[in-house]
């Protein structure tokens, strides 16, 4: 099968812009090289985000890589990657003219409308990703660009698509109260190198007081004011706080700013500390030398953290209460004061929950069994057409 990936804003030759383990860059370059290992053939299609990309490159065996230009070669948010939605539209058509995919997987909403142009004049099935969805954001209080209009072209987009990935059962209640048939929703959720973030290996260095760790873009609305309330009831643990801007950067920013001027006023600014943005490759160190992965953000998409702590042996998970960790409801902040000093006072138990974690992150969210899923959705894509190919040549 030849496949195309279209990713607008996942380029996996561009810089890391993302803390997360599984940013949409390197989920795509996961699968691509996962559906190669299993026989086909993949080209990633991305917008030119900086100047030094190239037009094309092998990213691995059977895994090209094509850098559309549209809009500036740099960065964007997704308001100014939904202006240059039609140039990147645009920019698809002949290449498919030319070199047909037998199937187009799409990642996020902006990519989704750009292929759909594209992969309908050519006939060319349509699956699709969204990673987030505006309904949910909405919900949960955060930010959306481009607000309605964004909501009501991805559920345009979802109900025409061939199959809709969701990467949570609420993802998918999301997709089909939108009005997507239940049979083109399939959960799929994101995957996690798990040679990469497993219990074996070096651990950051670390003092002795008990540390939590959280990793964020240090942005609004993730919770951290929560986590410093949470702390001043957990005594003696050390809270460190991992992304945002590099480290030499930090005191410029005003979240950072914020934060620390509320540590002290809450008298926990010698328990708090901040690593700055930090190489995918020290993630897993650092995760592996935390007691505890801590979250109070109102909204993840994806849990692309907590699946790197699970298969880093991190205690925490965002699926099984009681089993790899520990679900508080929002806003109570005591109450998650309380478990964690509990989890803290339980080595024991801090261990099975990391067994557990690390055990399930390899049985459920390995790339290859994620790859496995996403191609059994493919080929129930292609099979009508197939079947279709076939009554026609009988007649």
């Amino acid at each position: 099968m030849r496949i195309a990936l279209v990713a607008q804003n996942g380029s996996p030759l561009a810089p890391a812009t993302s803390q997360e383990p599984t940013s949409q860059a390197a989920s795509v370059a996961a699968h691509a090289r996962e559906l190669a290992k299993l026989g086909h053939r993949v080209t990633i299609y991305a917008r030119r985000d900086a100047r030094a990309l190239p037009d094309s490159a092998i990213l691995a065996p059977r895994v090209t890589v094509e850098h559309v230009t549209a809009g500036p070669p740099a960065p964007l948010s997704g308001a100014e990657l939904a202006a240059n939605i039609a140039d990147f539209s645009d920019q698809l058509l002949p290449r498919w003219r030319k070199n047909p995919p037998s199937l187009v997987h799409a990642f996020f909403w902006t990519s989704g409308l750009a292929a759909a142009t594209a992969a309908r004049g050519h006939g060319i099935p349509l699956v699709q990703t969204f990673g987030t969805l505006g309904v949910a954001e909405r919900r949960n209080g955060s930010h959306v660009d481009g607000n309605d209009v964004r909501i009501r072209l991805e559920a345009c987009l979802a109900r025409s698509a061939d199959a809709v990935l969701a990467s949570s059962s609420t993802e998918a209640a999301d997709l089909i109260s939108m009005g997507v048939p239940r049979t083109s929703v399939t959960v799929v959720p994101r995957g996690v190198d798990t040679a990469v973030f497993a219990p074996e290996g070096p651990a950051a260095k670390r003092g002795r007081h008990p540390q939590l760790l959280a990793v964020t873009t240090l942005e609004g609305h993730q919770g951290l004011d929560k986590l410093l309330h949470m702390l001043t009831r957990v005594p003696g643990a050390e809270l460190v706080v991992v992304g945002g801007p590099a480290r030499a950067q930090l005191p410029k920013d005003e979240v950072h700013q914020g934060l620390t001027s509320l540590a002290g006023r809450l008298g926990v600014a010698d328990r708090l500390s901040f690593t700055g943005k930090v190489a995918p490759d020290g993630l897993p160190a650092l995760l592996r030398s935390a007691d505890l992965l801590v979250s109070a953000a109102p909204y993840d998409a994806c849990g692309a953290i907590p699946l790197a702590a699970m298969a880093a042996d991190a205690s925490a998970d965002v699926v099984l209460d009681g089993t790899t960790g520990v679900l508080v409801p929002p806003g109570r902040t005591g109450l998650l004061a309380r478990r964690v000093r509990d989890l803290l006072a339980s080595p024991l138990r801090l261990e099975a929950f990391g067994i557990a974690a690390a055990d399930r992150a390899r049985a459920r969210y390995s790339w290859d069994r994620i790859s496995r899923e996403t191609l059994a959705a493919y080929e129930h894509c292609l099979r009508p057409a197939v079947a279709g190919l076939a009554g026609a040549g009988s007649s």
